[in-house]
């Protein structure tokens, strides 16, 4: 008994080591596992938060380079409206000058038309005068040239240019008839008649029967009859109608006076 009793007391104090042995080894194990939970989720923690930072990181350089971008389209937008003001600025310059230009020009206009004017109406009673002391041909056609003129001088709607134009026109025209024969028909008196106008010298006219010559007189300022220049003017209407050859022809002149 007292062999067995000693053997079992060793067995139970065998027991309460393997025991104590086994709680110590729960508890460490409880207190390890602990740690590693604790580790495991403050690792995952801090994952999560590089996570979320690099997830912030990459969001701010998207942010970065996208504000980069605007800031590189808003200096080029800044120096294109430098350039375009720098251009609009010439040009405004530019135009300013031609308004100064114009409105300096407009002022000598001014004073232009008060000058030319005057000259202008002095150059159409110049021609209706001159054609008063002319040779009476086409009288309705020069007499209607020179009331157009004078109607066009009093309406403003006409530039000075304009009517500038017109009487060189009438002077250029009138001109010309000195250089120049032509056969037309009008009256004289009651008889219409078949004219020769040579040049400013002459002017003939014969009835369209034939049986009536005649030609103007300067110094009488009337037609006179002369058969004399029948053939010659029968001559010269066919050279002005173009119906025979240019010729010499044979017309009234009137003598030179000698001065004294």
């Amino acid at each position: 008994m007292t062999e067995f009793k000693r053997r079992s007391e060793r067995v139970a104090v065998a027991v309460a080591c393997a025991l104590g042995v086994l709680w110590a080894v729960n508890a460490v194990h409880a207190q390890t596992s602990g740690k590693i939970d604790t580790v495991i989720n403050e690792q995952v923690k801090a994952e999560e938060a590089a996570q979320a930072s690099q997830k912030r990181v990459a969001q701010l350089d998207e942010e970065a380079t996208k504000m980069l971008s605007e800031y590189r389209q808003m200096v080029a937008e800044t120096q294109s409206l430098k350039t375009y003001n720098e251009q609009l600025s010439a040009q405004v310059k530019s135009q300013q000058e031609e308004i100064d230009t114009m409105t300096r020009q407009l002022g000598e206009i001014e004073t232009t038309s008060r000058e030319v004017l005057p000259m202008m109406n002095k150059m159409v009673a110049t021609l209706e005068q001159f054609i008063a002391l002319d040779i009476p041909f086409l009288p309705e056609e020069r007499s209607g040239r020179i009331a157009g003129l004078k109607e066009m001088m009093s309406r403003s709607d006409v530039s000075i240019s304009e009517k500038y134009r017109r009487i060189v026109e009438a002077y250029q025209i009138e001109t010309e008839y000195g250089r120049t024969v032509e056969a037309y028909q009008g009256k004289v008196g009651d008889k219409t008649v078949d004219f020769l106008r040579a040049g400013r010298i002459s002017l003939l006219y014969q009835t369209l029967d034939g049986k009536e010559t005649g030609y103007w007189d300067a110094t009488a300022k009337k037609f006179k009859v002369d058969d004399r220049y029948e053939d010659a003017l029968k001559a010269g209407l066919k050279v002005a109608k173009k119906q025979s050859a240019p010729d010499f022809i044979t017309v009234a002149v009137r003598a030179p006076k000698e001065v004294k």
